[in-house]
Formats: structure tokens, C-alpha cells, sequence
């Protein structure tokens, strides 16, 4: 179930798990994982969500912000391209969907129309709409 978000809190705080500064030789993606998991989640931008989101962290805290975004812009982008966002929300697992199914059906409204005005994120829209798992291409 998508928990109520206090938005002046962090994923540290809201999860009551504060995770230990990354490794010196952590990637970037790390370290940038772990910022983020401090700063207040109403204050995380579009990239960001879609960063955490794509390693699924915070999960029933980001997704409901994550579904604001797209109810105003389904086409939502960060740092990578135009619906970047709806990319890395359809591609959770089917699982993931399972725990939250008021939000998968709101994203089952919202995800044809990005589909229409974006065809590069027809195949992960479709495999969401099938329910199967995200197999990266690459």
C-alpha cells in the first residue's frame, strides 16, 4: 500500500532506516542514491524520482509523487528524455504493482495517453499493460 508521504521528510526518516555513508569508492549512482535518500521527498525534482525510482528505493513513498507528476505531464522528463519518468514507473516489477494497485490503475488511465504522444515508450507501456517483467534491451 502507497504510505502517506510527509513531505518535509526524507526516505531516511520516513523509512526509520538511515543508510551509512556510501563506500569511498562507491559509483556515483550510489552516492547520488544515498544523497538523495536524505534530502525532504517533496523537494526531489522529476530526475530525481526517476533515478530512485529506477532502483527501486522508497518505493511507497515515491510512487504517489511520482503519479502527481504524471497526472500533470505524462510525458514528465528528467536529465534522459521526454516521459523518462513514466519509463522508470512502468518498468517496476509486476510485484511492485501487486502492493500497490490503486496506483497501478490510475497508471493503467494515464499510460495510453503517453504511449499516443511518445511511440518510443510504447513497449514498456504495453509490457506493463500485459503485467509482465521489464527485460532490459541493452
Amino acid at each position: 500500500m502507497a504510505r502517506r508521504t510527509n513531505p518535509d521528510r526524507s526516505l531516511d526518516e520516513l523509512e526509520s532506516d538511515r543508510w551509512p555513508a556510501p563506500a569511498a569508492d562507491a559509483t556515483r549512482l550510489v552516492a547520488t542514491v544515498h544523497a538523495l535518500r536524505r534530502r525532504p521527498v517533496g523537494s526531489l525534482t522529476v530526475e530525481e524520482l526517476r533515478v530512485l525510482i529506477r532502483q527501486d528505493v522508497g518505493l511507497p513513498y515515491l510512487l504517489p509523487l511520482a503519479m502527481k507528476a504524471l497526472r500533470e505531464n505524462p510525458l514528465a522528463e528528467g536529465d534522459m528524455y521526454e516521459g523518462d519518468l513514466l519509463a522508470a514507473v512502468v518498468t517496476r516489477e509486476p510485484s511492485v504493482w501487486a502492493e500497490f494497485p490503486e496506483l497501478a490503475s490510475e497508471l493503467r488511465a494515464i499510460a495510453p495517453k503517453a504511449a499516443a504522444l511518445s511511440p518510443a515508450l510504447r513497449p514498456e507501456i504495453d509490457r506493463f499493460r500485459r503485467g509482465d517483467p521489464f527485460q532490459a534491451s541493452m
